[in-house]
């Protein structure tokens, strides 16, 4: 076993009130976000997604952010996914967010549903050749004999779709996560962070809370 008591850091690059926020959290949370996208320190998209499994156990696993706007936050998968499963089964889930260059996180409680087909379908065409592929080879989840297994499958749809164009499977495609809460934390001294949370109303109108660190 190692001990880990002795590591420890001292957060002190920001502060977050409330006379310095706006009424709407994806205000702040695009300022943010681009603050982190300039910090350059990996991908700023990168999201914790945390689902209730159908064996009862929540799990949680890093996936990109590929849009948001006043409506939510939008990620693809494979609806055949573990994840796919559980958010069929259960559409309440968490999204996370930790930019440790600027101290900060942000996490999100919302809804999750699938974005219309046409919306899977031109981000599934934006992407390289090779990732399309990826997707169609994919039984996302499941158990599988071996690497090699994967590769040929890969070399096989690599001679099928050789200059064509890859077609979207029906088992992949994006959900939106419409926000119901928005919690902010900014690292402060002491172990005093600043967390600030949104929590949508029922006339679509944000209540806004500063909490206990």
């Amino acid at each position: 076993m190692e001990d880990l008591s002795n590591y420890r850091q001292s957060y002190e690059k920001d502060s977050l009130t409330e006379n310095a926020i706006p009424e709407d959290p994806m205000n702040l949370f695009q300022k943010w976000f681009h603050q982190a996208d300039e910090t350059g320190s990996g991908e700023a998209n990168a999201m914790t997604v945390s689902t209730f499994g159908l064996d009862g156990f929540p799990k949680s696993r890093v996936v990109l952010l590929k849009k948001y706007d006043e409506d939510g936050f939008i990620f693809y998968t494979n609806y055949n996914s573990e994840k796919g499963k559980a958010i069929a089964q259960n559409p309440n889930m968490c999204l996370s967010f930790f930019w440790p260059a600027l101290e900060r996180q942000v996490i999100i409680k919302g809804k999750a549903e699938k974005v219309p087909e046409a919306l899977s379908d031109n981000y599934f065409d934006s992407r390289p050749h090779g990732s399309r592929l990826g997707a169609a080879v994919s039984n996302q989840s499941e158990v599988i004999p071996s690497r090699e297994f994967l590769e040929e499958k890969l070399a096989t749809l690599e001679k099928q779709y050789d200059g064509k164009e890859v077609p979207r499977p029906k088992n992949w495609g994006g959900y939106l996560v419409r926000p119901v809460q928005v919690e902010f934390w900014q690292g402060r001294p002491n172990r005093l962070h600043d967390r600030i949370r949104y929590h949508l109303q029922d006339d679509y109108s944000w209540k806004i809370d500063r909490l206990a660190p």
